[in-house]
């Protein structure tokens, strides 16, 4: 076939885009080694938080906002939950990042919120207990998105409007020239005079330029069954909570949505590779996060039944890559990757932006502070 685009991954974003530009009229060719929902990636591990008070910075709010009208339209279409409202808290000292954070969105954005006393959380939430001298803010609106149903139902969008999506095929090369650019997999080749690069973890990798700003971070999760005490960790009970447990230090606790309580640390991992990952889950893993799980939530078991390890590709800022590069004669590479951790929520709004970018069209957000020139001089040290 003569394709317009082709996506390499097909993970969460991928698909998005896939689906995407396919929408839009495009022929879209959609390459994975794997056959997503997989786990050696970025998108799985049942769930992910959606918030809209967005501690990380108020630019991300107009983003999730558009995010959580498209997640919307997908669950219509694809005929079952993928979106359950559970509120999320932001909990620690009330100066720090995660407080302050989510208070600066909120108040950038006029977003519904509560501030709740330490004492206030652990009266209407008795499964919890935050030390005394912790804060929350309260997201009434936020809650979790089921990861795995979510590729899926991305996937069937991007097939419904036409993509031909080809899996358990692996890009080894990407050689941009002519106008057009050649993937060469493990099987076959194809060319696109358009190409977008969704693939995670195996992005430097496969655009080695990229190497010195990526870093890929091994993530565990674990999931925990709520014994003798399980009503208090119900989702109908007990919110999504990110916990500042130490200064810039965090963590986070899902409530039992039919699987146990999920719990992982956020970032702390070790740098890694993704084929050669570790992804055995031994008790060194776990048992920090068991200890923290016995100290902000007392009727928890802390002895994992469950556990999986994921990736994180991050920036040296911890914002998404999110830009085009004009390649060969014309031909187009967009990156889409490099999420940080907290990408997966924003997906189908990235997508848009991503389909945009192969048209050469401007965005309708901001994405100065996702592209590649912002690296050009010198790498910031933290955060915006």
């Amino acid at each position: 076939m003569d394709y317009d685009v082709a996506v390499v991954g097909l993970g969460a974003m991928g698909a998005a885009a896939a689906a995407e530009l396919a929408r839009r009229g495009a022929r879209v060719l959609g390459l994975d080694r794997h056959e997503p929902p997989h786990t050696y990636g970025s998108s799985h591990g049942e769930t992910r938080i959606i918030r809209e008070a967005y501690f990380e910075h108020p630019l991300y709010v107009p983003l999730v906002r558009r995010a959580y009208e498209l997640w919307r339209d997908l669950e219509r279409k694809a005929g079952q939950p993928l979106l359950r409202v559970t509120t999320v808290l932001t909990a620690g000292p009330p100066q720090g990042v995660l407080v302050q954070g989510a208070l600066a969105s909120a108040r950038a954005h006029d977003l519904p919120y509560e501030e709740l006393s330490a004492h206030e959380v652990a009266r209407r939430f008795p499964g919890l207990r935050p030390p005394a001298d912790m804060v929350a803010i309260l997201d009434p609106r936020a809650g979790a998105l089921f990861a795995e149903a979510c590729v899926t139902a991305l996937h069937a969008a991007a097939r419904r409007h036409g993509a031909d999506l080809r899996t358990g095929l692996a890009v080894q090369r990407i050689d941009p020239r002519a106008g057009r650019v050649t993937l060469a997999t493990d099987g076959e080749s194809f060319t696109a005079p358009a190409v977008v690069l969704a693939a995670g973890a195996w992005t430097p990798r496969l655009w080695p330029a990229l190497t010195p700003l990526l870093e890929v971070e091994r993530q565990v999760s674990a999931w925990y069954p709520a014994a003798s005490a399980a009503r208090l960790y119900a989702a109908d009970r007990c919110p999504i909570v990110l916990w500042e447990y130490a200064p810039t230090r965090l963590f986070y606790t899902f409530p039992d949505l039919g699987s146990g309580m999920k719990a992982g640390i956020h970032h702390e991992g070790t740098i890694t590779n993704p084929d050669t990952v570790q992804r055995t889950v031994s008790p060194r893993d776990t048992d920090r996060l068991g200890q923290l799980v016995g100290r902000f939530l007392p009727g928890a078991t802390t002895a994992p039944t469950r556990t999986a390890v994921c990736l994180y590709t991050n920036t040296p800022d911890q914002h998404f890559l999110i830009d085009a590069l004009p390649a060969s004669g014309g031909a187009r590479i967009v990156f889409a990757s490099a999420c940080s951790g907290h990408g997966f929520k924003f997906v189908p709004a990235l997508a848009e932006i991503v389909a945009d970018l192969v048209e050469e069209k401007t965005p309708a957000f901001d994405i100065a502070p996702f592209r590649l020139a912002r690296f050009a001089s010198s790498a910031p040290e933290k955060p915006l």
